[in-house]
């Protein structure tokens, strides 16, 4: 029967990310001519996550969103499963954008959504042409104090506990190249709400930890090894006090409160790219 509710479940979630993305393809259009391009994806993404937490009665809370406001920066968010489009659609900040690989520009609706909106297709079999990419996209957001949301990990884990793949570090070396902090996200583990590996497909909240930025001004391209480190030893902390995501079934046994009812609370406000490639003087860490 579980298997059951998570293909049925599956196939709405398709169709709220087709509409979303229809939604997209036209608020990029008229954004575009109102001069306000950059907000596209901040527009679509709150509202995939108002239809998709309303369809599936899963929440976000976030704590210290206030911290994603201080931009320019590179976000890394840890990577687990397809639910963290639905993770985006809720922490994305204003003027923020992604890269994504080229193939996912051919896609019906979601294609043409990213195109208007300005994300960065990189093409990974052309070493030159990503390079370049990449440095437009640094420039882009240093000069509209935006930012950058990438996934270090390179690609989901579909982790059942909690944990963090080995980080690659084209992200921390953009970060070191633009002299931009890094603010590093964490989710807590939602397997426990959406597995392909189990069938699951369960309402609940995700609980979303908002870290210190990590400061770049003083640092050079050695330094980029130890960033990365850093960034994954403070991550992997957090993964591990956040655990998994409560369901609502749990939540009610703790609390006796009928989580349909219960009224969303705490301050709430984001593939992405799988794997980021490494502009200008860096070229080295492409193919690490």
């Amino acid at each position: 029967m579980s298997s059951v509710v998570y293909y049925v479940k599956g196939f709405f979630a398709l169709l709220a990310l087709t509409s979303c993305a229809v939604y997209g393809v036209i608020a990029s259009t008229v954004l575009s001519l109102l001069g306000k391009r950059n907000l596209s994806q901040w527009s679509t993404a709150r509202v995939f996550y108002a239809t998709f937490s309303t369809l599936f009665n899963i929440k976000i809370e976030v704590d210290r969103p206030e911290i994603l406001d201080k931009l320019p920066a590179i976000l890394v968010s840890n990577h687990q499963s397809e639910l963290d489009v639905f993770i985006l659609g809720k922490v994305f900040p204003k003027r923020c954008s992604m890269t994504s690989k080229k193939q996912l520009k051919w896609v019906p609706f979601l294609g043409q959504f990213m195109t208007l909106s300005g994300v960065f297709f990189l093409d990974r079999a052309n070493k030159s042409t990503a390079i370049s990419t990449l440095d437009t996209a640094l420039q882009k957001l240093k000069n509209e104090k935006g930012a950058l949301y990438i996934f270090p990990e390179g690609t989901r884990s579909y982790a059942l506990e909690p944990k963090l793949l080995p980080f690659k570090k084209g992200a921390f070396h953009m970060a070191v190249q633009g002299g931009i902090p890094v603010i590093p996200l964490v989710a807590s583990n939602t397997s426990s709400l959406y597995s392909p590996k189990t069938k699951t497909f369960k309402s609940g909240v995700i609980k979303i930890k908002v870290l210190d930025p990590i400061e770049t001004k003083d640092l050079t391209k050695d330094d980029v090894a130890d960033l990365a480190q850093e960034v994954y030893d403070k991550m992997k902390t957090a993964v591990d006090l956040l655990g998994y995501s409560p369901t609502n079934d749990q939540l009610e046994a703790e609390t006796g409160v009928d989580t349909e009812t219960e009224s969303e609370t705490g301050n709430t406000y984001t593939d992405t790219e799988e794997d980021v490639t490494v502009p200008g003087e860096t070229t080295q860490l492409l193919d690490k």
